[in-house]
């Protein structure tokens, strides 16, 4: 599939050039890994993993916990270690989670995915209506992808190009290969036509993108949390319907598939300022199913409503 924005990765015999070699090497052994060992290993495998970055990634740790310290100031301290040391184990399963999508065959990952409810999501696909599925960055979003795929309601992901040529390829084939598409992360024009065309697309709406296409609304006990408004744009300018999704790990190592409601018809799209606090709250739900499969490692709360404060202030 071609885009606006670029083409998608072609293999080719450079690929296989000396400089690749490792990254062909550690994707190699990650797909033999999670198709040799049985679900129960992987889990203990990738949740060890996790334990072991948090000794070598200190800063990480301090983001995750300032993170935490911030949305919920008046949690005792020993309940933010605690989801802190259980948010690293699911941090290192993301890697093992990565393979799993990419690699097992169809009849293994079904049985690890359980259909909740996405009735919604049928019901917009028979009427032809495009559909933004608002899910946010939980460490098993890979997972989540392929499972809407898997279970025919697939749809187009955003994507950013990696630099180096054969992790892109792999990259790429993983996540198209299972019934998803992508589009260039910078192509709105792209985003727009897929909803215009009664497709899904896929939208994380969660993280801190930056000042640009921005504004500072409440995010957990954050009054000024910067929040994108390309939900509004996109959904202002094709139509679209809003649906909430997730696709969390629930105590039986198995993936509950959901999407939960419709929201356009209350969305304030006309006020970007209404419409991020709005989208927020229902962020805010999707995320306290499981809150510690939530990327808090990623600085949320960096860019400031002051544009003279200095960038990650509340970090320092």
């Amino acid at each position: 599939m071609a885009t606006d924005k670029f083409d998608a990765p072609q293999f080719s015999i450079k690929l296989l050039h000396p400089k690749n070699w490792g990254v062909w090497l550690g994707f190699g052994l990650l797909a033999i890994v999670v198709n040799v060992l049985p679900y129960r290993i992987l889990l203990y495998i990738g949740q060890r993993l996790g334990l072991l970055g948090m000794k070598f990634g200190k800063k990480r740790v301090a983001v995750a916990k300032r993170n935490l310290e911030l949305a919920f100031p008046d949690k005792p301290q020993s309940e933010v270690n605690d989801m802190v040391h259980e948010n690293f184990k699911n941090t290192g399963m993301a890697l093992i989670e990565t393979g799993i999508t990419w690699f097992w065959p169809t009849w293994r990952f079904k049985r690890q995915i359980i259909e909740k409810d996405i009735e919604v999501l049928k019901q917009h696909a028979e009427a032809g209506k495009g559909v933004l599925l608002c899910c946010v960055h939980a460490l098993n979003l890979e997972i989540t992808a392929r499972a809407y795929g898997v279970l025919g309601i697939g749809g187009y992901g955003v994507f950013r190009p990696h630099n180096n040529p054969a992790y892109n390829f792999i990259q790429y084939w993983g996540r198209t290969h299972n019934g998803n598409k992508l589009v260039d992360r910078k192509d709105v024009k792209q985003m727009i036509r897929v909803l215009r065309r009664g497709e899904r697309l896929f939208y994380l709406p969660d993280h801190d993108y930056g000042r640009n296409k921005s504004v500072f609304v409440p995010f957990f006990a954050v009054e000024d949390a910067c929040t994108t408004t390309g939900t509004s744009i996109l959904a202002y300018t094709s139509k679209c319907a809003i649906v909430t999704g997730s696709g969390f790990r629930n105590e039986h190592g198995l993936y509950e598939i959901m999407a939960d409601q419709s929201i356009e018809a209350d969305y304030p799209q006309k006020d970007e300022v209404a419409a991020a606090a709005y989208m927020n709250k229902y962020v805010e739900m999707i995320i306290m199913r499981a809150p510690e499969q939530w990327m808090w490692l990623h600085k949320r709360f960096k860019t400031m409503a002051d544009e003279n404060a200095e960038k990650g202030i509340r970090y320092k």
